[in-house]
């Protein structure tokens, strides 16, 4: 057995600190999205996150972090015999705590995982504007939208936002003449002409088959990727991590690209 991630401990020592309070505060923010099995992406691990259920005020002890947040029945769900505050609550509590993209990632996956609706993830914000922490994500919730698979294509997302560049449709499906679904790429700008891909390794890993390896898996995409370029007549844009770190040179790139796609539109 391999050694747990950090993100394994972080969810052992929410637990822990849970079960040490019996019922007096539940897992939230970012303690309660690990706990529901959120997407997490460059959180803060160091402290656990709660919030009190017997009427105790705010404060930080040690590396536990107490919220007196309001609350009704409704938001308190059991996970593993822990309490712990709804999936909508601790989404939008860690994006809260956390950057835009931080946030855009785990309210993504939000959605993603039909933990909730759309509906509720902006009547829930409604309600908790002007609690600490929240300014942010007036612009954080704007920007989510169903369709992002995964870490990789929420940074995909945001980075088009950061970049100013145009919002890609997201499961952009691709039909040949026929009207047979060929393919379905993570984004799309049909206007310019241009298809996008994350590429990962959790991708590959995804799309093995029995007995395969990945030069196989990697085979097979590039046979997808000429039939989805033929069927299209569209450029295709392929992104890795290394591209998410280097945002201004990698935005300068997907501009070019969506540049030719417009003029040959």
């Amino acid at each position: 057995m391999g050694a747990a991630s950090a993100e394994d401990r972080y969810r052992l020592q929410g637990q822990a600190v849970c079960l040490s309070h019996g019922h007096a505060v539940a897992l939230s923010h970012t303690s309660g999205a690990a706990a529901l099995g959120l997407r997490l992406w460059g959180v803060d691990f160091r402290r656990v996150h709660v919030t009190r259920l017997d009427g105790g005020p705010s404060r930080r002890h040690g590396d536990v972090v107490y919220h007196a947040d309001s609350w009704t029945p409704d938001d308190i769900y059991l996970v593993d015999e822990v309490l712990t505050m709804s999936p909508v609550r601790s989404g939008l509590g860690t994006a809260a705590l956390h950057g835009v993209e931080q946030g855009l990632v785990v309210l993504d996956s939000l959605i993603d995982l039909d933990l909730a609706s759309m509906e509720l993830l902006h009547s829930t914000y409604q309600l908790i504007q002007g609690w600490p922490h929240t300014g942010r994500l007036q612009v954080t919730v704007r920007l989510v939208e169903p369709g992002a698979e995964s870490v990789g294509e929420s940074r995909s997302r945001f980075l088009c936002f950061a970049q100013h560049l145009p919002k890609p449709l997201l499961q952009f499906k691709v039909y040949d003449e026929t009207g047979k679904l060929i393919g379905i790429t993570d984004m799309a700008w049909p206007e310019h002409k241009t298809l996008g891909e994350f590429d990962g390794k959790i991708k590959y890993g995804r799309l093995l088959k029995p007995g395969d390896d990945v030069s196989e898996v990697v085979f097979r995409e590039k046979v997808r990727e000429d039939e989805l370029r033929e069927a299209t007549g569209f450029g295709m844009v392929r992104l890795i991590w290394i591209n998410l770190h280097t945002q201004r040179a990698t935005g300068a790139r997907i501009r070019r690209m969506l540049e030719r796609g417009g003029l040959a539109a």
